[in-house]
């Protein structure tokens, strides 16, 4: 998840407008591409979503070094993520697609595959240990080659930590007594946005998943609101609704941006992100750099924890160039996907985990100095206890359908109704309830 790349808006804005995509592609299917290019033509179209200056060169300068040693040219395509659904379709439609594209959004891979535009990648996967929950294989098959996870996790200043003789908390009830210990004058003790926006889908429902919240059974079966899981998602709300009183005002307008400066300029003690943070510091507050501390998402009793899924990754399409692009995308990701990966050394959280192992990765200086952080990052993927997931992530299967509750904002719209309209707990929960069936059905 490069949120920065949506302008502040989730990468799941991509399903603006899917749900149509998808109808008409179930409807009519994607008309195989025309006539595209020449035969003869090696040149491979990339359309990349990381829009980072450094991103981009590191595509460029691969494409250009690919082209010296093979002829092949690489053409490099840079759009906003929200962009990237329509454009690979309007591609295919229009007969010059495009053989390589970034997605962020599993459902939009479903989509392609099951289409049969896309080519499957085992022969590039197959030869590396994964991170779970992070392949999303349909019948064997993997679709797409992930390049990241963009996990969210808690921020907290272990500097004040230390001051205040707090305790790293397991339970909700610590964690609450150090927020309101550290929210003292000019500082709040923690900020979780709670707006209809992709910020909160992404960095407030951790608690929830620690306490063990589901959305679907297996039959994909709304039990959100059922006996077993109302009570969690109610206590859930009535932690929240405690934690908001630590909040600085204005949480409902807060998104990305928002929460990566507040917590960086020193306004609030506890929040969450991924690996941005951290590069967020080095670059704005180097001061505050060597004074946080992170951990997952704890629970009400203090035996389980979570952190948020996020993802992003590249797929190869079923084009004329097809051969020359997977043999790009082995040389690729065997020669420049560690340079890639620099370009957001700390946020682009490697999914191989013999990454983890490899010199060249670790040589990158914001790595070596933030090797703590990082040790923890890969615990998450390593802990079998850690329970990794997500609203878009939720279910027996990958599927369009937890997308639509991400895109719906049901979870923003059950925090307000507690914060800001004063319903009960217990309403809160059934309402959403009833509102993800309704989403889920249209």
């Amino acid at each position: 998840m490069d949120e920065n790349r949506t302008g502040g808006v989730s990468r799941r804005t991509l399903l603006k407008g899917s749900g149509a995509l998808a109808a008409g592609i179930a409807a009519g299917g994607i008309a195989a591409p025309s006539i595209v290019r020449a035969q003869s033509t090696k040149t491979i179209r990339f359309l990349n979503a990381e829009t980072s200056i450094d991103s981009i060169r590191a595509l460029k300068v691969a494409g250009a070094e690919y082209e010296k040693l093979t002829g092949t040219k690489v053409v490099v395509d840079s759009v906003p993520l929200d962009s990237i659904f329509t454009k690979v379709t309007t591609s295919l439609r229009g007969g010059t697609p495009y053989d390589i594209a970034t997605f962020a959004f599993v459902g939009h891979v479903l989509i392609l595959a099951s289409e049969g535009h896309l080519m499957p990648l085992n022969s590039l996967t197959d030869k590396y240990k994964w991170g779970p929950n992070i392949l999303f294989p349909l019948d064997g098959k993997v679709y797409w080659y992930p390049y990241d996870y963009n996990l969210a996790w808690i921020y907290y200043r272990k500097d004040l930590y230390e001051k205040n003789k707090l305790e790293v908390p397991k339970t909700w009830d610590v964690f609450l007594k150090n927020t309101q210990t550290l929210n003292t004058d000019g500082m709040s003790g923690a900020l979780y946005p709670i707006g209809s926006n992709g910020a909160t889908n992404w960095l407030s429902p951790g608690f929830m998943w620690a306490e063990g919240v589901q959305l679907f059974d297996d039959k994909w079966n709304i039990i959100f609101d059922n006996a077993d899981m109302a009570p969690r998602a109610a206590r859930y709300l009535d932690f929240f609704g405690e934690l908001y009183k630590t909040m600085p005002s204005g949480a409902s307008q807060v998104s990305f941006g928002e929460v990566l400066s507040n917590f960086t300029s020193g306004k609030v003690a506890h929040s969450a992100y991924a690996g941005r943070m951290i590069e967020t510091l080095e670059r704005n507050n180097p001061a505050l750099a060597d004074k946080y501390g992170i951990m997952p998402y704890m629970d009400s009793a203090g035996k389980h924890q979570a952190v948020n899924h996020g993802y992003d990754g590249w797929v190869v399409l079923k084009t004329p160039q097809s051969h020359e692009a997977m043999k790009f995308m082995a040389w690729f990701t065997e020669n420049q996907y560690i340079n890639f990966l620099h370009t957001a050394p700390l946020h682009f959280q490697p999914p191989r985990l013999d990454v983890y192992e490899d010199a060249r990765w670790r040589a990158h200086p914001l790595i070596e100095k933030h090797n703590a952080a990082v040790e923890m990052m890969r615990s998450f993927l390593t802990d079998k206890n850690m329970i990794l997931t997500s609203i878009d992530t939720q279910g027996p299967s990958p599927s369009l359908k937890p997308g639509k509750i991400f895109e719906a904002f049901v979870f923003p719209e059950m925090l307000q109704n507690k914060l800001l309209k004063g319903m009960s707990s217990a309403e809160c929960v059934k309402t959403a309830g009833e509102r993800m069936r309704q989403v889920i059905a249209s």
